[in-house]
């Protein structure tokens, strides 16, 4: 799937701290009035400015979607079955059913010959692994550095913290160390996920909906009570950029295939029977919605977007109930 491009859905999003949150840049500079522990920095917009990584943004999402999934599914795989929900990609275990990359890297050298090794590669790995990627498949999941919107609104302060003796619960003398902290300003980024299925769609919905509920944090100390933010859905765009506005309808170019311009696509209702088995993708992955649906730039392609918070919240409210599909079973 990665050698076609049949949809693409980009989420813009603003975050704001809902109290002290740090991003520790991972080295302590040789500046004596700067805390030990520094908030990462970057250039963007013509200064120096803090910002939200996201390579932190991304293994915050992951994880806790590894945690919905693991809460609803298995996180091994059972026997005579390819279904694994979130398995573990660090895991080092030695038996197949519980280390993920050993059971994939096994199955290449025994099937150097297969007709179609990426997709049986897909279908083995788990529901995390086919959006996030492994070492065996790249991830579909793109999520770009937060900058500051307005630099000048971001409030930054420094806070002192004492280390504690885990034996004795007792102050450990002299290991007291400072950090730095943001506690106001507003961060923007985007997410990008490319030739999806409407569940994964759904469950990026779900991680952001209990992101924005506190149900986990970012960075440094969450244990603590940093990391707590607030998501706004600004917009989200999805593309066709196989498919043209043709009286009136969605058209498939090449393609015998038409839908209403309200339709929602996953990646499975572009795919010939034939190749969709392939990926183990759902068939008939459609939902209607209210997008505003208009050609791609140059006339070539198509776009349908929800702006506002409302209207995004209404788009995963479709694909969540996509994801409820797959968990039942009863998804086509």
């Amino acid at each position: 799937m990665f050698k076609r491009f049949v949809n693409q859905c980009t989420i813009e999003l603003t975050i704001t701290p809902a109290g002290p949150i740090l991003i520790k840049s991972g080295k302590e500079g040789a500046d004596p009035t700067k805390p030990d522990m520094e908030f990462v920095e970057t250039y963007h917009g013509g200064g120096r400015t803090i910002y939200l990584p996201g390579s932190s943004l991304k293994g915050a999402i992951r994880a806790h979607a590894e945690r919905i999934v693991r809460t609803v599914g298995s996180d091994r795989r059972p026997d005579n079955s390819t279904t694994v929900w979130a398995s573990d990609p660090l895991s080092d275990d030695k038996e197949e059913q519980k280390n993920i990359n050993l059971y994939l890297d096994n199955w290449k050298k025994k099937n150097k010959n297969h007709p179609h090794p990426g997709a049986e590669l897909y279908k083995q790995s788990c529901f995390i692994s086919q959006m996030f990627g492994n070492t065996a498949i790249a991830s579909r999941v793109r999520i770009e550095d937060a900058y500051p919107v307005n630099p000048k609104q971001l409030k930054i302060e420094a806070r002192n913290g004492v280390a504690i003796d885990r034996v004795f619960g007792s102050v450990i003398p002299g290991a007291l160390f400072n950090y730095e902290v943001c506690t106001a300003g507003e961060f923007h980024t985007k997410i990008h996920l490319r030739n999806f299925t409407l569940a994964q769609l759904g469950l990026i919905g779900l991680v952001l909906r209990d992101l924005n509920q506190g149900w986990f944090g970012l960075g440094f100390a969450k244990s603590r009570g940093l990391g707590l933010v607030e998501v706004k859905l600004n917009s989200a765009i999805v593309q066709y950029p196989g498919c043209v506005i043709k009286d009136e309808q969605i058209s498939a170019i090449a393609q015998q295939k038409k839908w209403p311009l309200t339709s929602l696509l996953g990646a499975g209702m572009f795919l010939e029977d034939e190749e969709r088995s392939r990926y183990d993708f759902p068939a008939n992955e459609l939902k209607e919605t209210s997008p505003k649906t208009t050609p791609m730039e140059f006339n070539f392609g198509v776009q349908q977007s929800w702006e506002g918070s409302e209207k995004v919240r209404e788009l995963f409210s479709q694909t969540v109930e996509a994801w409820c599909q797959i968990l039942q079973g009863t998804a086509a």
